[in-house]
């Protein structure tokens, strides 16, 4: 369970870094804009095959319907710089987050969680738009809690 209290900087983490951690970020950045939190917001992947593209289209358009904007963002691979860098790194899954832990060195293990903290936030690439619309529900109600957890943490 990520902690209660207000993070600094939060990297989000899927697989490629064009579906689930640019929504994440781009709904979680959003929702901490409007409750006036200044935290900074960034996601990666923990693989390298997307690198420098633009979220999937899907994405884009489903987020975009809901007033998010992910068209600007790109896909990176995470770096061992983000292990000291992010006070928080939320996993999409536990595959991810396996990654992970393989990757940061384990003082820092304290900083890896799952996003949903207890579940897995389905991958919606190979599905259609309801795969979309069902990681951007539960997204956006983890990110409510999230934001509502950090505003009373501080």
């Amino acid at each position: 369970m990520p902690p209660a209290t207000k993070p600094r900087r939060v990297l989000l983490v899927c697989m490629g870094n064009i579906c689930r951690s640019p929504t994440a970020e781009a709904v979680l950045r959003a929702k901490a804009t409007l409750a006036s939190l200044m935290v900074e917001f960034d996601s990666a992947g923990t693989e390298n095959y997307h690198i420098g593209e633009p979220p999937d289209q899907r994405s884009i358009e489903h987020a975009r319907r809901r007033g998010y904007e992910l068209g600007l963002l790109r896909a990176r691979q995470i770096c061992a710089e983000d292990f000291a860098a992010f006070d928080l790194i939320l996993a999409a899954d536990t595959i991810n987050l396996a990654a992970l832990r393989l990757l940061c060195p384990s003082s820092r293990h304290d900083r890896l969680h799952l996003l949903l903290g207890d579940q897995a936030l389905p991958d919606p690439y190979y599905g259609g738009s309801d795969g979309f619309e069902k990681v951007l529900d539960m997204v956006e109600k983890r990110a409510d809690y999230l934001i509502s957890q950090w505003v009373r943490g501080n």
